[in-house]
């Protein structure tokens, strides 16, 4: 018998009888990452909406634990978490066994009975989850967070292997979107990627969307030089790309970087700035509260991201609703949030010298100019409130036609 954390009585009257919905995800809280983030989100905003949420994910052992109530987001939500173990190369990756993945859906779906799964990703829990549910006639929906970049530097194997590994893993991809009612993905960069490397059509960009009102926009010039990124502290976000860039800044600019967020570079990272000279600049915030976070945006001048392997960038979205004017890569999906002279600019990707003219760009432009670039990423995020977000998977979800 399942646990249920809602009673479907008590769900808002939309005409619609609420779902049992089971979400697949490789990564989950505690965990801190981009894909966790969405999952949460998207559980917590169909709790809101009155759905019973079941949530199929590692647990921070090598043990199974009941199925049991946890709170994310603020919400109450049914968690099955299945055991797992640490992939040694990564500071808190788990995952579990591939050969036990089978197994551990048919428990879980013994235990839910879902009208609809959603797996968050097609390697372990979700590619179980995928093949089972359809021998059930269980419609499965697939979103793709994953870039062969965010995998492959974690291996610590040759290049030739990672690119066999790689070959095979994206036809395996393949197999289970196959088995899918719709695959879905944050961005239509992101929708083209997947869509030439796996051969998959069809595929459907849905924002990972952010709640706009957690966020405290002030739209103002301000007193210091301030930049600030947010997120995992790994070699594809190419953060040393942007201390590099900080030692070619007018010190009469006099900035200073806050740095948020974990990650196996960390350390490089703090070595990196002290042997640039820029330890008394650059400040290590590592895994911070909501509050501090949305603290630290909102007293920054300008958010920066050097990445290379963005699908979407919820921490982009974020910067986007305090009104930070944003410089970032132009790589993948990042320029699908910046638009070059509008709310910020993109740079050559791992390009330390045009970073910085850049970063010096928003540093000094005149306060209306600067208002303007502030004004224009609010704007921007607008489209990515997370009621579009969830309106559109309830309609994946119910098989209806999907909303504008």
């Amino acid at each position: 018998m399942s646990v249920s954390p809602t009673d479907p009585t008590s769900a808002p009257d939309t005409g619609e009888r609420p779902l049992r919905i089971l979400i697949g995800a490789d990564t989950f809280a505690p965990d801190i990452n981009g894909a966790a983030r969405f999952a949460e989100r998207l559980a917590a905003g169909l709790v809101q909406r009155g759905h019973d949420v079941h949530v199929s994910a590692p647990n921070q052992a090598y043990r199974r634990s009941k199925p049991h109530i946890e709170i994310i987001e603020g919400e109450r939500m049914t968690l099955h978490r299945l055991p797992s173990v640490r992939w040694a190369p990564h500071d808190w990756l788990r995952f579990v066994w591939p050969w036990r993945s089978k197994h551990w859906a048919r428990t879980v779906l013994d235990r839910v009975n879902p009208d609809v799964v959603h797996i968050q990703s097609h390697i372990v829990i979700g590619r179980g989850l995928a093949r089972i549910a359809r021998q059930r006639g269980i419609p499965v929906i697939a979103t793709n967070h994953v870039m062969a970049e965010n995998i492959l530097e974690h291996t610590t194997m040759p290049d030739a292997v990672n690119r066999f590994i790689t070959k095979h893993a994206w036809a395996d991809a393949k197999r289970t979107f196959d088995m899918t009612r719709a695959v879905t993905t944050p961005t239509r960069r992101a929708a083209d990627f997947l869509e030439s490397t796996v051969a998959v059509q069809n595929v459907i960009p849905v924002s990972c969307g952010i709640d706009r009102s957690q966020y405290t926009p002030v739209i103002a010039p301000r007193e210091k030089n301030r930049i600030v990124f947010v997120g995992r502290l790994t070699a594809e976000k190419q953060i040393d790309v942007i201390l590099q860039a900080m030692t070619k800044l007018d010190p009469a600019l006099d900035t200073t970087f806050d740095i948020v967020g974990g990650g196996d570079q960390r350390k490089q990272l703090e070595n990196l700035a002290n042997q640039l000279g820029l330890g008394d600049r650059v400040t290590f915030h590592g895994r911070t509260s909501d509050d501090e976070l949305r603290m630290l945006l909102s007293r920054a001048s300008l958010f920066v991201i050097a990445s290379i392997a963005e699908l979407q960038s919820i921490a982009t979205m974020e910067a986007m609703a305090s009104a930070l004017p944003i410089v970032a890569a132009d790589a993948v999906a990042l320029p699908h949030l910046v638009h070059h002279g509008e709310n910020g600019y993109l740079f050559e990707p791992g390009d330390a010298d045009a970073l910085a003219a850049r970063l010096t760009d928003v540093l000094t432009a005149e306060p209306t100019e600067y208002a303007r670039m502030q004004q224009a990423s609010l704007d921007g995020v607008a489209i990515h409130d997370i009621n579009r977000t969830l309106d559109t998977f309830e309609a994946l979800y119910r098989d209806a036609p999907l909303p504008e």
